[in-house]
């Protein structure tokens, strides 16, 4: 694998709330730097393969889903993530991309729904869209792991935990103006065989996986949003650091001793900063990214990287199993 540089980017419809973490590989040690604002996306993965010292791949991260559930893309029929982003918001998909504000507007062709509260059912959603309930509309990832319950599926957008909106507005600033640049993970193959030299790889993430992995527990409780709770579990993420002799985190562990910070994207920097250590664990070898071998999963659903992988794939780049 021939990676130069890794990017997790915490992402938000509120362009104040999105940070990314990087790391950029110098030939011998992952060199980390402090999280910051992604800035404008019209420009984003061009400024982050400027910052690559060496040969190889571009690895960036989303926390937005990318891929659709694979009932939705019977009915529509389409069995192709890419040929659906082609598709969408052209003829009669031109509203695709524009939240339902009333459930007559709910179809298969305009799928997200509610624009805002008030008189709202999710029964509205399934109705419209002909399925029972909403684990139909989840993605194989999506749903519930030993570490999790079932995440928000993708076209309900109401609720602290929605991802609707949010992928709208990933899908249109980052996939589609540049997908015939980019290779899209694991659509396009594995990360092992994108990763070559001049190729920008984008793939999902999601941080709340990540914190099973370096060891955070759910209890004693703590909240991501209120810095005494980052900074009481600090030590999980230092602790992964120092087994990395591989990677130089010297940059990022007085924000992780200072709990990211008392603003309110501390947040945002933290989740940046746990995704690309997950991210770097695939990279090195530690996890497997984590995709089954599904057809359906391959082409249209997506996944999450390094979600449910195994611990090492036998030979790594650099670094090594722990």
């Amino acid at each position: 694998m021939s990676v130069a540089l890794v990017a997790h980017c915490d992402w938000s419809i509120d362009r104040q709330k999105r940070w990314t973490c990087v790391a950029v590989y110098d030939g011998s040690r992952w060199m980390i730097s402090a999280p910051e604002p992604v800035g404008d996306t019209a420009t984003l993965l061009p400024r982050l393969r400027q910052r690559a010292k060496v040969d190889g791949a571009t690895l960036v991260g989303f926390d937005f889903p990318i891929g659709l559930p694979e009932v939705y893309g019977r009915a529509i029929g389409l069995c192709s993530f890419r040929e659906a982003l082609q598709t969408f918001g052209t003829g009669s998909f031109a509203d695709w991309f524009v939240v339902a504000e009333h459930r007559r507007q709910i179809s298969l062709h305009r799928p997200f729904y509610p624009m805002r509260p008030g008189g709202t059912q999710r029964q509205h959603l399934f109705d419209a869209l002909g399925v029972a309930t909403g684990n139909d509309l989840l993605r194989h990832c999506e749903r519930a792991t030993g570490e999790r319950g079932n995440a928000c599926m993708i076209f309900w957008t109401l609720g602290g935990n929605q991802v609707g909106k949010a992928a709208i507005t990933g899908w249109r600033e980052i996939i589609v103006p540049n997908l015939a640049e980019i290779a899209l993970w694991p659509f396009d193959g594995g990360v092992d065989a994108l990763a070559k030299p001049d190729v920008t790889i984008v793939a999902e993430t999601y941080p709340g996986d990540v914190y099973g992995q370096l060891g955070i527990p759910r209890r004693p409780l703590w909240s991501k949003r209120q810095q005494s709770g980052r900074q009481a579990i600090g030590h999980h993420l230092i602790r992964w650091l120092a087994a990395r002799p591989q990677v130089d985190g010297t940059a990022i562990r007085e924000a992780i001793s200072d709990g990211f910070g008392s603003d309110k994207t501390g947040e945002d920097r933290f989740d940046a900063t746990v995704g690309l250590f997950g991210m770097l664990d695939v990279v090195d070898g530690y996890r497997d990214d984590g995709v089954p071998d599904d057809k359906v999963i391959g082409q249209l659903e997506g996944w999450i990287l390094g979600q449910a992988g195994a611990r090492g794939r036998g030979s790594q780049r650099r670094g090594g199993p722990p």
